[in-house]
C-alpha cells in the first residue's frame, strides 16, 4: 500500500502505466461526470462514483487480483481500513468475473487512514480495504475515482 499526496506521483517509478493514471487524476476535478473512463482498454480504466460514508460494522474488506487499484477522493472525505489478506476470513471467495474476494472484518484494520482531496491510495492485491468508512461520527457523502491499472503493467516494469 501507498498512502501520500497526489503532487508525489513522480517520485514512484512504476512505469507508463502509472504515468497515464496519474495524467487522467490531473484532468479530474469536483463536477466529473459519474461512470468508467476508458483510460487504456481494459489495461486501465477508471470509475467515478459517489455515496455516503458508513461504519466499519456495515462493511467488508475486498481485495483484487488482476487489478491495482489507487483511489483519491474528489469531494468529502473517506477513512480507509487495511489488512493484509492472509490474516483475514473470507466471507465469499474470489470472483474472477468481478475480480473481488470479500472478507469479513473480525477486529479494525492494522492499517486505518483518511483519504481526502489531493491524496491517494495505491493498493496491491495482498492489501485487503475497506472503503466509504465515515471519517468521524457522521455520515459525509462522498464523490471519488478509483483507477484500476492492470497488476502486471506496474510489477513487471
Amino acid at each position: 500500500m501507498i498512502i501520500d499526496r497526489l503532487e508525489n506521483w513522480k517520485h514512484y517509478h512504476f512505469g507508463s502505466a502509472w504515468t497515464k493514471a496519474f495524467e487522467f487524476l490531473h484532468t479530474l476535478s469536483a463536477d466529473a461526470e459519474e461512470k468508467k473512463y476508458t483510460i487504456e482498454g481494459d489495461d486501465i480504466f477508471a470509475i467515478v462514483m459517489s455515496y455516503d460514508t458508513c461504519t466499519p460494522e456495515t462493511s467488508l474488506f475486498e481485495s483484487h487480483k488482476r487489478y491495482v487499484d489507487i483511489q483519491t477522493v474528489l469531494i468529502g472525505a473517506e477513512r480507509f481500513e487495511c489488512s493484509f489478506t492472509d490474516n483475514l476470513s473470507i466471507h465469499t471467495p474470489y470472483d474472477d468475473a468481478t475480480d473481488v474476494q470479500w472478507y469479513k472484518r473480525m477486529a479494525p484494520g492494522q492499517t486505518r487512514v483518511d483519504v481526502c482531496p489531493e491524496t491517494f491510495v495505491m493498493l496491491y492485491p495482498h492489501d485487503a480495504h475497506m472503503a466509504a468508512l465515515m471519517t468521524s461520527e457522521k455520515s459525509e457523502h462522498v464523490k471519488k475515482v478509483v483507477v484500476k491499472i492492470k497488476t502486471e503493467l506496474l510489477l513487471d516494469t
